[in-house]
């Protein structure tokens, strides 16, 4: 096991490069930075000169890309067009947006495996229909028009709850929020459950248990369940990085100062510093959600050994 650990954490390096080089080179390449930073007015060559000399922006893009990997591994991810450091914008939005990942994670994996459990248990019924049938009406509905309808119902017509969330963020408030996030991938996980269900209650190791008279609680558990989790698994594992990111629409409906908002408003402005160094951080978050999902293969199936 130690040593496919370290295979896969050499194996991310050159993922990790080439994923980082391409978002350098879309964010540098598509737009000058300094021409956004003055907006509609024309900037003085002279001051222009010295902006992109002081940015780094002067040399060619892969000396600016080795700079900035550089400047990375040094724990500095450069400073925002209006002067505050990434890192300090990181270390403020990144806690909110992990919040927000892990109520939305949650409600996947409690409704989703549970929905997807009696569904694929009742194949053919009404239960199963019924679930089929809601899972496709929420992956059909765009983010935005349930959130919207979703704030306007529980925080503006029955004030249940903020319409919008505070910047401290507290995970009360974040339940919302995260039903939002998780809507469209619960579904999917709903779906992905109830089919695995479905195809395991046919395999002859539950024949066999049901044989040996083993209770019907610990057949679908410990049987069932646990080799039906590791499809469920492996899109959760994706689905992490994709949440963190994705977030930019939920989080500007309830107003959440976090990943999705910062990287909005870095794209809206052309922060070059700012949109690089938040995806850079998304990509590290990707990789070790895969590789944790590879070693949860081991747990959950004891016939994977990884050598």
């Amino acid at each position: 096991m130690g040593r496919y650990v370290i295979r896969r954490l050499l194996q991310m390096i050159p993922v990790f490069i080439g994923s980082t080089f391409l978002i350098f080179l879309m964010v540098y390449a598509l737009g000058d930075p300094v021409a956004a930073l003055f907006g509609d007015k024309a900037p003085d060559p002279a001051t222009a000169a010295r902006i992109r000399k002081d940015l780094y922006l002067d040399q060619p893009l892969w000396k600016q890309y080795l700079h900035y990997m550089g400047q990375i591994f040094q724990g500095n991810f450069g400073t925002a067009f209006n002067g505050q450091k990434v890192t300090e914008l990181l270390a403020a939005a990144y806690p909110v947006t992990l919040r927000l990942t892990i109520v939305a994670i949650v409600i996947e994996l409690v409704v989703g495996i549970t929905l997807g459990v009696l569904s694929g248990l009742k194949k053919g019924r009404l239960i199963d229909s019924s679930v089929l049938i809601l899972t496709l009406i929420v992956i059909s509905i765009p983010t935005f028009v349930s959130g919207y309808v979703l704030q306007y119902l529980f925080g503006v017509k029955w004030g249940v709850i903020r319409p919008t969330v505070s910047p401290d963020a507290p995970f009360d408030e974040l339940i919302l929020p995260g039903i939002v996030l998780a809507l469209v991938s619960l579904a999917y996980v709903t779906r992905l459950t109830r089919t695995s269900i479905a195809e395991n209650a046919r395999a002859d190791y539950m024949r066999t248990a049901v044989a040996k008279g083993l209770p019907r609680r610990r057949i679908i558990t410990r049987h069932l369940l646990r080799n039906s989790l590791i499809p469920v698994v492996t899109f959760i594992g994706t689905d992490i990085g994709a949440l963190m990111g994705g977030a930019i629409v939920t989080e500007k409906i309830f107003n959440i100062h976090g990943v999705g908002f910062q990287i909005y408003q870095g794209i809206l402005r052309n922060n070059a510093p700012t949109v690089v160094g938040f995806v850079t951080i998304l990509v590290i978050v990707f990789l070790l959600a895969n590789l944790l999902v590879d070693l949860l293969y081991a747990v959950l199936d004891p016939r994977i050994r990884y050598a």
